[in-house]
């Protein structure tokens, strides 16, 4: 069996000393650019892999940071957003040679092992994701000496809790206005879950257009998924019948309520236009392909890990990033 590369192969190959390779490894500044390049070639060419073992040890680090989604299983494979947003944080924290643990907290056993996880002192940071307002999981995880941001703010805690996000709420005034000047004049909302960022932004931002035609009854809850979607737009047709536009807060949800509109006989964007929200791989899958505000996902991801990065190497305060929108015009609307 060949033997195994050791650092002081790579320091020969290299032509540095043994300390020289170990600053490299441990992202020490203090290396000249000429050195780390050769450090750098004398690893690909030894085929040396960091114990990550040893390394913890020096480095009092893990190399390893935790996504938590807060919500069931199966809407991280329903939803394309999260595979976005998994792929990006997944490729930007491999550039700092920083691997991304899955783990789902939808429910009170999934939230104790991610407890336990993090309270073993088995990740440097944690990066949540879709979590909802008076989570127990957040107020769990004080005291345990980790970083945190989140994906998204999260409600009662964004000076707290740092985060980048879309700006929803003009995001939402941007679909409404647009469904205004198309003539619309009974226009409807399905909003996300209330104790989401996205849910109470986004109607904020519908009320901030319409004002006092934003009523009641033109207002029906959802939870991001299609089938609520597809119900949502069943009891708006139910309680209006004479809607003739519905602004929904996520494109899942969306592609839900035009099936039901479909199913009524409704024709789209004739009868009743539709635009959604995000820009996912679903807005060009439904029939009509879908209008949608676009939210810039993998921009959210980069800055969401570039914060939880800085936190990581010691930063005392990072500031939250809210991103802007566009509203993307196909034929549903």
């Amino acid at each position: 069996m060949a033997k195994r590369p050791t650092i002081h192969d790579v320091a020969a190959v290299a032509g540095v000393s043994r300390g020289t390779v170990s600053r490299v490894l441990n992202d020490d500044r203090y290396v000249s650019p000429a050195a780390h390049a050769a450090v750098r070639r004398a690893i690909a060419e030894t085929g040396y892999v960091v114990n990550r073992t040893a390394r913890s040890l020096v480095t009092q680090r893990t190399g390893s940071v935790v996504m938590v989604l807060s919500e069931p299983q199966e809407k991280l494979f329903e939803d394309p957003n999260y595979s976005v947003l998994l792929r990006t944080a997944t490729r930007r924290l491999a550039e700092r040679d920083v691997s991304l643990v899955m783990m789902t907290a939808g429910n009170a056993g999934d939230r104790e092992r991610v407890v336990r996880y993090l309270r073993g002192g088995h990740a440097d940071g944690v990066l949540f994701a879709s979590t909802h307002a008076d989570d127990p999981l957040v107020d769990a995880l004080e005291g345990i000496p980790v970083a945190a941001v989140a994906c998204g703010a999260i409600l009662g805690r964004e000076n707290v809790i740092p985060y980048a996000g879309a700006d929803d709420r003009e995001g939402a005034r941007q679909m409404t206005r647009y469904l205004v000047e198309q003539g619309r004049r009974r226009i409807a909302t399905i909003t996300g879950p209330l104790d989401t960022p996205g849910g109470v932004r986004r109607l904020e931002g519908f009320t901030d257009v319409l004002g006092r035609k934003a009523s009641r009854k033109l207002i029906e809850h959802g939870d991001y998924t299609q089938l609520g979607g597809a119900n949502a737009m069943a009891r708006l047709l139910e309680r209006v019948p004479d809607l003739d536009a519905v602004f929904v807060a996520s494109d899942l949800m969306a592609a839900g309520a035009l099936a039901t509109l479909r199913a009524a006989g409704r024709t789209v964007p004739g009868a009743v236009a539709v635009g959604g929200f995000d820009d996912s791989a679903v807005a060009l899958s439904t029939h009509p392909p879908l209008t949608t505000i676009r939210q810039p996902l993998e921009r959210v991801a980069e800055e969401t890990v570039r914060l939880l990065l800085d936190l990581i190497d010691g930063a005392d305060r990072v500031e939250p990033v809210t991103l802007p929108t566009t509203l993307i015009v196909r034929e549903s609307a």
